[in-house]
């Protein structure tokens, strides 16, 4: 055999191990990866994505181009995601709103079925909420409540219309017994505004947002979500221990990639993410934010929690009869 013949058999001999190496996801990246941002920049889950996103593109060799793509409440970048090439060149940093109660509430809007056309890379963090009082509103959580009793219909709350917030709050209302009008806003920052104006009177938001005007004592923090209290907010007593357990949630945030996503190239995007997330806790970073890390063991255990979290909503977006226009 001439020197061409064994050039040519050496290749064939090698062929078959560079495809079983793809295949198993060791050569990927091996172009840049574009991360999904549902919403405007600035906000929780643009400043998360653009934390991890150096760390992970360092650590895999190809750069993660972050691509805010804002609009129909977080579903444009979902269903963008979901409708993607399945082989882990398109993520989606998703949250609590746009990958378990949207595809519900949008159930008969969206192009896509976002449990079926998407599988989880990893949880990254669970942002707590506190449950607030207007500066007007009596000192303790029992005396605003019987505040409320007092004035059925008369105090109000505000919130996104469908969110995490306005989903809490009604279930927080149920269990306390009292009823408040909804006045929906278009987020955290105008939330906070009427709380501080005393246009609003109690209402659930993130902790990273309220944090300041609570430690100044502009607000009131009557409560925290999450299984322990804060650090920053030692006073306030859990939900639990404030006599609603089970009552709020915490605002998490994850990657999600599309569906059929090859395991391995999922196993090695959930290994690099929670590399990238311990290095910037280990660092310090997290906590400055109020953003506590909350990993996913395996991709799969991801998947089972977004489902759990889906039925969560489902029962309290169908006890309420809340619908989306």
């Amino acid at each position: 055999m001439g020197k061409i013949g064994v050039l040519i058999g050496a290749f064939c001999l090698l062929l078959p191990a560079q495809v079983a190496a793809q295949s198993k996801g060791q050569e990927y990246p091996a172009r840049p990866i574009r991360m999904l941002i549902p919403f405007a920049p600035g906000g929780a889950t643009d400043i998360i994505a653009r934390m991890v996103e150096p760390r992970m593109s360092r650590a895999l060799g190809q750069q993660i181009v972050v691509d805010n793509r804002a609009g129909a409440a977080g579903n444009i970048a979902v269903e963008l995601t979901a409708q993607a090439q399945p082989d882990g060149y398109t993520l989606l940093v998703g949250n609590i709103s746009t990958n378990s109660i949207n595809p519900i509430l949008f159930a008969n809007r969206m192009k896509i079925n976002a449990v079926k056309d998407l599988a989880g890379v990893t949880k990254l963090v669970a942002i707590p909420n506190f449950l607030l009082g207007s500066p007007k509103m009596p000192v303790t959580l029992k005396e605003a409540i019987e505040y409320a009793k007092e004035r059925p219909g008369q105090l109000n709350y505000g919130a996104p219309l469908g969110s995490y917030s306005h989903l809490d709050m009604l279930a927080f209302t149920a269990r306390a017994g009292i009823k408040m009008v909804h006045i929906p806003t278009k987020g955290a920052g105008e939330t906070l505004t009427n709380l501080l104006r005393n246009d609003s009177n109690i209402q659930i938001s993130n902790v990273a947002s309220n944090i300041g005007p609570v430690r100044a004592g502009q607000i009131r923090a009557y409560a925290v979500t999450g299984e322990k209290r804060i650090a920053d907010a030692p006073s306030v007593p859990t939900m639990a221990e404030a006599g609603f357990p089970g009552i709020g949630s915490d605002n998490w945030n994850g990657i999600f990639a599309p569906a059929r996503t090859p395991k391995p190239v999922l196993a090695k995007l959930h290994a690099t993410a929670v590399a990238a997330m311990k290095e910037l806790a280990a660092e310090g970073v997290l906590e400055k934010r109020q953003t506590p890390m909350s990993l996913s063991a395996s991709p799969a255990e991801f998947d089972a929690y977004v489902l759990s979290e889906l039925k969560r909503w489902e029962k309290i977006i169908k006890d309420n009869d809340v619908k989306i226009d």
